[in-house]
């Protein structure tokens, strides 16, 4: 399943009766993110459809993928954990032994080719070009999203950027405040991607060719805010879902290639030698305003679009909001990743009203005194997870996905003094609550049972269950109770 533009999406939702289109003249500032965050926090809602913005012309959609099965569908599967699945046994793939093994890898390696992306000599996203005059974000549905906003924010905006030195392409989703016009602030965060490559640029003392595609299939919306490994390509993490390469097309001025179908193209670049801009407030996926803050002014040179496109866009705030949903697809497809690193992680939740990389609770076989510590200053060494604040280690027979057993495991089954770890280490950029920026302290609890070696002289007792002939013999009885 993939979808050659945001509007078979939203086609396909309709069919599927997971659309309400509202033709109610409404405002951007403000009356948008009411709407949509009432209808989120009551829980399966439809997308929405707002057909009558002030100010533009362009329609807005918001609130797609605030579902499981509407992120999966997003995805090209009905359930997230089918597409992980498929990741696992191509993981497991192995090198073929023999002739007969040759052969049979012949139709997955085709698959897998067909993954990849594609350069096209012309995209729909550039049915429209506006330059010079033209160009001008105001005529943009862009959010205000809440009322101490420093202005409109451009929510979903998929910006590309490129390594000079390896040409290694990064698509990354940071929030970009409207400054006027034809300039925006761009949100990179220190431990980002794209602050990397915005680095290499000064260093070179250069311009930074920027593009921001926004819209088109939203497998590739999702695959820019997954924690991929550094230099995986997104493109090809979305063509992987969608079973089909990402088409792109070339810039109109300057050589980055950006998505065929996508709805709008942001044009330009940042210059290094510029002074930075004061980007925020702005009411941030941790329910908090982050404060304002020095970031780059991204110079917006031209804009293209689709001859009738959607205006795709998301908020953030105080959770449950559609990133929840996000960041469950997150959680089941980059389970198996995880896994082939540590065979004996069973499973792992983080829950969204934790903002996702505030908690994460790991289920594991535990093997050896200390397994559940080691598994922790393994993870806070991987990746985004170095930025979590609190993780949480619990045997293998528990279900991470429900918070009731795992209070009761983790109240329970540890000693206050033995059993948490607390260490110092990078937290993540918007956090709040650290005495300093980007650094502070984490908290790890081995909520397993514990061993003789692990200083504990006492047996561990057995959980209370009913015996399996009562629950059989009761299981009889059950219809005639």
């Amino acid at each position: 399943m993939s979808f050659r533009s945001l509007k078979d999406f939203v086609d396909f939702l309709e069919e599927r009766g997971e659309l309400k289109r509202i033709k109610t003249k409404v405002s951007p500032k403000l009356e948008i993110t009411e709407i949509a965050d009432r209808l989120v926090k009551k829980g399966d809602s439809p997308a929405l459809l707002f057909e009558n913005v002030e100010g533009s012309k362009f329609p807005v959609l918001i609130n797609a993928l605030a579902s499981e099965k509407r992120m999966a569908w997003a995805l090209g599967c009905e359930k997230l954990d089918d597409l992980a699945d498929e990741l696992a046994a191509l993981i497991k793939t192995q090198p073929p032994q023999g002739l007969r093994d040759k052969i049979k890898m012949i139709p997955k390696l085709k698959q897998i080719a067909s993954f990849m992306p594609k350069r096209v000599a012309s995209g729909d996203c550039q049915d429209v070009v506006l330059r010079d005059k033209d160009v001008d974000l105001s005529q943009l549905p862009i959010l205000t999203c809440w009322p101490k906003d420093a202005g409109p924010f451009i929510t979903f905006p998929l910006v590309i950027t490129q390594d000079p030195d390896t040409k290694i392409r990064n698509i990354g989703i940071y929030r970009m405040q409207v400054l006027d016009k034809t300039s925006t602030a761009m949100h990179w965060q220190i431990h980002k991607t794209g602050r990397r490559h915005f680095e290499q640029y000064r260093e070179r003392g250069e311009k930074m060719p920027v593009a921001v595609a926004i819209g088109g299939d939203p497998s590739l919306t999702w695959a820019a805010c997954a924690p991929l490994p550094d230099g995986v390509d997104e493109c090809l993490m979305a063509g992987f879902a969608r079973k089909k390469g990402v088409e792109l097309v070339k810039c109109k001025t300057n050589d980055l290639y950006v998505p065929a179908d996508a709805d709008f193209i942001l044009e330009g670049f940042v210059d290094p030698k510029e002074d930075f801009v004061i980007e925020g407030p702005f009411g941030d996926h941790t329910g908090y305003y982050t404060p304002p803050e020095s970031f780059p002014r991204f110079h917006v040179t031209t804009i293209t679009h689709r001859k009738n496109p959607i205006y795709f866009t998301t908020i953030v705030g105080r959770p449950p909001m559609e990133d929840a949903w996000m960041g469950k697809a997150v959680e089941r497809i980059f389970l198996p990743l995880l896994k082939m690193t540590f065979p004996e992680v069973v499973d792992m939740h983080v829950p969204a009203v934790a903002c996702f990389h505030n908690l994460a609770i790991i289920s594991l076989h535990k093997q050896y005194p200390g397994h559940g510590k080691k598994m922790m200053m393994s993870l806070w060494g991987m990746g985004q997870m170095m930025t979590n604040k609190c993780l949480i280690i619990v045997d293998h027979d528990v279900d991470v996905h429900n918070l009731y057993e795992v209070v009761w495991r983790v109240t329970n089954n540890i000693d206050a003094k033995r059993d948490i770890s607390f260490v110092e280490g990078p937290v993540d950029h918007l956090d709040h609550a650290s005495p300093h920026q980007f650094i502070g302290s984490k908290m790890g609890i081995d909520a397993t049972r514990k061993l003789p070696e692990e200083e504990y002289y006492r047996r561990w007792p057995d959980d209370v269950e009913m015996d399996a002939a009562t629950k059989t013999r009761i299981d009889a009885l059950w219809k005639d109770l």
